[in-house]
């Protein structure tokens, strides 16, 4: 029996031995796995600095852009209350001529029959003048007078003086 016994402790130790092995080659496996996969962070945390880094530049340029878009946006909001001033104004002015206008409508309607009046007085004195005018160049009709020219030398006088 003590033969079993001796046999049966080499089975275990031969057992323990093979044991020791594969759990040796497992680690020895898993270490060969922590190693790439350590590689492959190293690599990732070298990317994400990059992407961090191109992200801050990023952030910055678009904060940068909106306060540009903000103070453009408050220029315009000027340019937009200048605008809506011009167009208040204009609109008075329209406003103004309009009352301008309907009272001289209204004044001459009010007054149609003194300015028809007045049309027709203005039309009997231009005939006048026109008359006048007519008997005029019908008088002249004889002898034309010159006048001199100051330039011109004058031809001596029949007295002698």
């Amino acid at each position: 029996m003590e033969v079993l016994l001796y046999i049966a402790a080499i089975v275990a130790a031969i057992a323990f031995l093979i044991l020791c092995i594969s759990l040796a080659m497992t680690l020895g496996s898993l270490k060969t796995t922590l190693r790439s996969v350590s590689e492959t962070l190293d690599g990732l945390t070298n990317q994400l600095e990059g992407v961090t880094s191109e992200t801050t530049e990023l952030l910055h340029k678009t904060n940068a852009l909106a306060e540009d878009i903000q103070q453009k946006s408050e220029k315009l909001n000027t340019v937009v209350d200048a605008v809506k001033g011009v167009g208040s104004s204009v609109s008075d002015l329209n406003d103004s001529v309009r009352r301008v206008t309907n009272s001289i409508t209204v004044e001459a309607e009010k007054n149609s029959d003194k300015i028809a009046q007045v049309v027709q007085w203005s039309n009997v004195a231009f005939g006048i003048i026109g008359k006048v005018k007519d008997m005029k160049t019908e008088r002249s009709s004889g002898w034309t007078v010159y006048k001199p020219d100051n330039g011109q030398k004058r031809l001596p006088s029949p007295g002698g003086h």
